[in-house]
């Protein structure tokens, strides 16, 4: 077997042409001497037509000329790496990309399609746009803590990688999310440190999420939904609520529901509602049956107003022949 990087293999007429190759590098003067200098040179200088002519010299002419070259480019050719994005550090052997603490207020462009952990903590970025993962199929570790992520896009977390194991979005500035945002992964997730209000939704969203048991105590209430007794939800609409710097699993352990709660409200605002459109079709058959009393009061006096019929000519001489 080859070894890893060479084209010639020893053993048989490749060795010959091998040992060729080396004593002719590595000779102090003739074109061996020239390639060791053009090798201090840029790669895209070294034209077709210089080793051409160094070939020549070897296999003295012809077209089998043009193969040592060749061969000797194929071995001297540096491997070609993508490219990793500014302001990032990449480890190519493990497929981890590093940007943590790189000033970054966005997520970064060109990040390699292979990339298995990807660190962005120590930012300033602020939201996730929609479909920034469909290309990274290989995630595994996604590290977003200690940014200013304030929102997230309804299609940024969809396109996670199924594989996904690790979902870090700790220490940001997240105050409402839904199960719809993160689609369907199943990665375990930290969601620590962050000013939740705690209504439904966000009961319904940990309620589906894997999340880290560790961390889960962490998830406590910045604002929460009204309760019953509190009040109208339209007074004071800077309140924070009862249930502010309680711990959202506590709560729910103890029996607070917070989805019940929003269904109270739904329910006396559609009493209202029917109560209003019941009123509203009230005073309109009032004033239908109003409106017809008019005119047929109107209709009465135009009826008395009309003369009275008078008795024809013919109708005493009847009576009269008659008798």
């Amino acid at each position: 077997m080859c070894p890893s990087g060479r084209t010639l293999c020893k053993g048989g007429d490749g060795a010959e042409v091998q040992s060729e190759l080396e004593q002719w590098v590595g000779s102090e003067g003739g074109e061996g001497a020239e390639l060791q200098k053009r090798r201090g040179m840029d790669r895209e200088q070294m034209t077709w037509r210089d080793l051409g002519v160094v070939g020549s010299n070897l296999a003295g002419g012809g077209t089998e000329g043009w193969l040592l070259p060749l061969l000797l480019f194929l071995i001297l050719l540096p491997p070609v790496l993508p490219q990793c994005p500014e302001s990032c550090h990449c480890v190519w052997e493990s497929s981890v990309v590093m940007c943590t603490d790189a000033g970054l207020r966005e997520f970064p462009q060109g990040i390699p399609p292979d990339t298995v952990t990807l660190h962005l903590e120590r930012n300033y970025i602020r939201s996730l746009p929609e479909g920034v993962f469909r290309e990274l199929t290989q995630l595994r570790e996604l590290y977003l803590s200690h940014n200013h992520i304030e929102s997230l896009s309804s299609g940024a977390l969809r396109h996670l990688s199924p594989e996904l194991r690790l979902l870090d979005l700790s220490h940001n500035q997240l105050s409402q999310a839904s199960r719809h945002e993160f689609g369907f992964t199943r990665a375990k997730m930290r969601l620590y440190h962050n000013p939740w209000h705690c209504d439904c939704a966000l009961q319904e969203l940990v309620g589906t999420l894997n999340l880290e048991p560790e961390t889960v105590n962490g998830i406590v209430c910045e604002s929460s939904a009204r309760g019953t007794g509190e009040g109208s939800r339209w007074d004071d609409p800077g309140g924070v609520g009862e249930h502010a710097g309680q711990a959202l699993v506590k709560l729910l352990d103890a029996g607070v529901n917070f989805c019940s709660l929003q269904k109270k409200t739904t329910d006396v605002a559609m009493l209202v509602t029917m109560f209003i459109w019941f009123f509203m079709v009230i005073v309109y058959v009032v004033y239908y049956v109003r409106q017809n009393q008019a005119e047929t009061r109107r209709h009465l006096e135009y009826l008395k107003s009309l003369p009275s019929p008078r008795k024809t000519q013919t109708e005493p001489d009847t009576l009269s022949t008659g008798f």
